[in-house]
């Protein structure tokens, strides 16, 4: 591999520091990790990229480039709560590992610019506002369930782990005299709007937080008696709370905290469901087996100490969204506010861009159950608004829906989604801007900007079609499951509309005018976020038909010209003038630090060059992951999982490179075996036993494969399949 075997003595460093960490929980408390669990670093993501090789160009003084932007907090799989610690608010994850002071420990988080509610932060005598406290990272441990620091300023020993909808936070404080708990609620990472915070009894507290118009609601309780609650500056957005703990006892403060998005009366059942009982430990050892059997159904074999680490990591980093909204009385808020209760479990509107390429893939094999209600979620906000939602751009839950469906996950009313996605795809006024120009024309035009700017504002018209034409193939699947022939064949002639921003004489996907003029001038190495292009420039988006790309590749006039500007894509270098704060992580102008490129790696394949593919992968995989001088930052922003899924599919030789259809591009795996054991508990192995880079042949049950693509059916049976390399 490239950089491993360059970087070794580097690379042992994030080894040994991790190392250092798990040693030291597995002797701290009694608490310990399994096989699997101990291999996570939930660190890797939280440091600043600062090589301005990968970066691609110098950032301007005080700007930090958008990597990584996760959370090292206490977590399960998919839970409502993430317990972490915040260091800086208004920042992705409110984490940054830079930074020095403890603000406070939040309790929910997906590295979105949001979320970080509730803040606890345990403060000694003395202490006053702003409350915080210096740290450092020798006194700072994680894994996954788990969180510990030294709060040097307060002299606190903090122990952090979770369940599901509770927090349960250890403090043991150097001196047990005028000891307190900080509820730090006029802030999050967004605006807040209200909050209330009231005794209940002699040992717990209850309240709520309000931002962007949600509520979150919680009841706490502490294992010491509170001798008084004060109450700071109540209508004030820095407002605050103290509960003040009793003198007259040594033992370490326990704060069990759970939430609800329905009622403080909620939040108090899911407390006594889930923590009431329950030591600090058995939460913790539950909350590590929780993600011990996650992981195992992953299990690999070969590859160096950095790759499984690093490949643990990013497997742990894809389960924490979408994250669960149902209480344990099954009770949830809905999309027009009212508190619902159905027979499967609420969660949280996915990131459907652009956690659909792979995230939501590796969801739907790993955790069908979850993925099934996950749908059934997005099915009931679509009802409430007439459309099935979309995040920030595109309708990518067309793809997620269908590709879940054809591989086997059918829990939820088909019929009632089909239908909303029908009303996205026809109908204006609902998730796809622009639809009807789209229909009428084939592509959606930009207006004629003069000197427009990285962050000119305008309607992405380029992206819009490519993406509305991915998501029209996505529909068809459907139509052709649902018998619908009218539309299977409207969708399926639709989807060849990226055909139609696709500039013959540039050889770029283009800007047209609404009279159907290409833009002018053009420049395909500009990046914009709004104009013509979404966060990308006209190399990052010209690749991308993985439903038809052999119909692309005929676009460029062939094999050749297709590989040769492959090649001029992955070499030309990036212009250290275009800076823009989302885009970074450069091989070429190839950006893998945000996503709209991300199937370009495998375009080889589709003139017969896999082994093309394969060093560009295996470069990825080397170089953009787990960098930087604590080899702990990411090339880009994580996006609730995306980076993390694609460093999960890339090392295991499969990737989804179009989601919708139930089969995988196969590759070579950087380890000698992977079992994969699905919910059904069929088996798939992959091997590559010859242990060599380039691809020749596929065996699929000891035959020989036709194509480059193995369906999902081997998932459904169990099955073996044998990678044939050459060194």
């Amino acid at each position: 591999m490239l950089q491993f075997k360059k970087n070794i003595a580097i690379a042992l460093f994030s080894i040994a520091l991790f190392g250092a960490n798990a040693k030291a929980q597995e002797t701290g408390g009694g608490l310990s990790t399994g096989k699997y669990t101990a291999l996570v670093n939930p660190f890797i993501g939280t440091a600043p990229l600062l090589d301005t090789k990968i970066i691609g160009y110098t950032p301007p003084a005080g700007m930090r480039v958008w990597a990584g932007l996760v959370f090292p907090g206490s977590s399960v799989p998919n839970a409502m709560v993430q317990l972490s610690p915040m260091t800086k608010y208004r920042s992705g994850a409110g984490y940054e590992y830079e930074d020095t002071e403890i603000f406070g420990f939040t309790h929910t988080n997906k590295g979105h610019w949001n979320l970080c509610h509730i803040p606890l932060l345990p403060v000694s005598s003395g202490a006053s506002y702003p409350f915080k406290s210096a740290f450092s990272h020798d006194q700072e441990k994680a894994s996954p369930a788990y969180y510990e620091v030294y709060l040097k300023d307060y002299d606190v020993h903090v122990k952090l782990t979770s369940t599901l909808r509770c927090g349960v936070h250890e403090y043991t404080f150097k001196n047990n005299k005028d000891r307190k708990v900080l509820f730090d609620l006029g802030k999050a990472n967004n605006n807040v709007d209200d909050w209330q915070i009231k005794q209940e009894g002699s040992n717990a507290v209850s309240g709520f937080q309000r931002t962007g118009g949600e509520k979150v609601f919680f009841y706490a309780t502490f294992s010491s008696a509170i001798e008084k609650l004060e109450i700071k500056d109540l209508a004030r957005s820095n407002g605050y709370a103290l509960v003040n703990i009793k003198d007259g006892d040594n033992n370490p403060v326990t704060v069990k905290i759970a939430l609800s998005f329905v009622s403080t009366e909620n939040a108090k059942e899911n407390l006594q469901a889930e923590a009431e009982n329950k030591t600090f430990t058995k939460v913790f050892q539950e909350g590590s087996s929780s993600w011990e059997n996650l992981l195992s159904k992953i299990a690999v074999k070969g590859g160096s100490k950095e790759q499984n680490v690093m490949f643990y990591s990013m497997l742990y980093r894809s389960f924490l969204w979408p994250a669960l909204r149902s209480d344990v009385n099954g009770q949830f808020t809905d999309a027009a506010d009212k508190v619902r209760k159905e027979n499967y479990m609420y969660y949280t509107l996915p990131s459907f861009w652009d956690d659909y390429r792979n995230k939501l893939v590796l969801l739907s094999i790993v955790s069908p159950d979850v993925t099934n209600d996950v749908i059934n979620s997005v099915i009931d906000e679509g009802e409430i608004k007439g459309f099935i939602p979309t995040f920030f751009h595109g309708d990518h839950a067309a793809s997620f829906i269908a590709g879940s469906y054809l591989r086997g996950i059918k829990n939820y009313d088909i019929k009632k989604a089909y239908k909303l996605l029908l009303n996205n795809a026809y109908k204006e006024g609902g998730t796809r801007p622009y639809i009807s120009e789209y229909i009428e024309k084939g592509f959606i035009s930009d207006p004629d900007i003069k000197n427009p700017q990285v962050e000119t504002k305008a309607r992405a018209g380029v992206t819009k079609t490519l993406e509305y034409a991915y998501d029209d193939h996505a529909l068809s699947l459907l139509a052709k499951e649902m018998n619908d022939t009218e539309h299977y064949s409207d969708l399926k002639k639709r989807s060849k509309n990226y055909a139609n921003v696709f500039d013959k004489s540039t050889k770029f996907m283009r800007g047209k005018l609404a009279d159907g003029s290409w833009i002018t001038p053009f420049n395909p190495e500009f990046p914009y976020y709004e104009y013509m292009y979404r966060e990308a420039n006209a190399w990052n988006v010209s690749f991308f038909a993985p439903h038809d790309m052999n119909g692309l590749v005929a676009l460029y006039g062939g094999p050749k010209p297709f590989e040769a500007k492959l090649d001029e894509f992955f070499t030309k270098p990036w212009n250290p003038e275009y800076i823009a704060w989302n885009i970074s992580g450069f091989i070429g102008q190839y950006c893998h630090g945000n996503q709209p490129a991300h199937e370009a790696p495998f375009s080889y394949y589709f003139v017969n060059k896999p082994e093309k593919s394969q060093r560009r992968i295996d470069e990825i995989l080397d170089t953009m992951y787990g960098i930087g001088p604590e080899k702990l930052a990411m090339s880009g922003m994580d996006d609730a999982g995306e980076m993390s899924s694609w460093y999960v599919f890339g090392a295991l030789g499969l990737y989804p490179l179009s989601p919708a259809d139930p089969e995988y591009i196969v590759t070579v795996p950087v380890f000698d075996e992977v079992i994969w054991t699905v919910d059904s508990g069929k088996k798939v192995t992959i091997t590559n036993p010859k242990g060599g880079r380039n691809l020749k042949e596929i065996k699929v049950n000891g035959k020989k494969n036709k194509g480059y693509f193995i369906s999902h059916d081997l998932f459904k049976d169990g099955g073996k399949v044998e990678i044939i390399t050459a060194k």
